[in-house]
């Protein structure tokens, strides 16, 4: 249902008033499940720098420890930004009150057969054939 032009003025109104308040724009931004998640992302990728680091230096070095050390911070590094990338793409992901809240599947219970049994039911019923 459209608004009405005395609720879309009040509408763009409001949404000036907002987009002005830096007070306002900070706690949204603070409250963003992709914020945070971007955030999680870049300090992974220096995490992986830095282990790849330790990785050069311990095999010029002949330190075997400190290169394997070095693999093993560059892999949970790697597996934290794949954790932090899915999160922050999630589309169940929303952001209320200030808190990230997910929620649950139902269909998620199936396999991946069942979802394309799913999509092959719910496809729009085009031209056949």
């Amino acid at each position: 249902m459209p608004l009405s032009e005395h609720e879309q003025r009040l509408f763009d109104q409001i949404e000036r008033s907002l987009a002005e308040d830096p007070k306002f724009a900070s706690a949204v931004r603070a409250s963003d499940p992709r914020f945070h998640a971007r955030r999680r992302l870049l300090v992974a990728a220096f995490v992986i720098v830095l282990g790849l680091a330790l990785v050069v230096y311990g095999t010029v070095s002949s330190t075997t420890w400190l290169g394997v050390a070095g693999f093993v911070v560059m892999l949970g590094s790697a597996a934290f930004a794949m954790q932090s990338r899915r999160k922050g793409s999630a589309p169940d992901l929303q952001a209320v009150g200030g808190t990230a809240t997910r929620r649950t599947r139902q269909t998620r219970k199936g396999g991946f057969i069942d979802r394309l049994e799913d999509r092959w039911r719910q496809r729009p019923e085009g031209h056949r054939g």
